[in-house]
């Protein structure tokens, strides 16, 4: 599992929304919020980054821990990503 680190804006509540992210020692900066809904243990965000790649972030709350759970690039591509370029591996 790749490492993943993840900055959030703490208004009324800690972690409220992502506002940057980590991914195998690249940095993504979060222009916009595209999206949210919760799972009983877990926060999802789908967000767009500077480069205008899409990324659904999910937060598990208990156990605090960040994961990637879906990629779309804003790029036209022949073929889909692999794993290894998006820190799927």
């Amino acid at each position: 599992m790749s490492e993943m680190r993840v900055e959030c804006y703490a208004g009324y509540r800690a972690d409220q929304r992502p506002i940057r992210f980590t991914l195998r020692g690249r940095t993504f900066e979060i222009i916009e919020v595209e999206d949210q809904w919760y799972s009983p243990d877990a926060i999802y965000f789908r967000v767009r980054t500077e480069d205008g790649d899409y990324f659904v972030l999910r937060h598990d709350e208990p156990q605090d821990v960040w994961s990637l759970n879906a990629f779309r690039s804003a790029r036209e591509r022949q073929s889909l990503p692999e794993a290894s370029e998006i820190g799927l591996t």
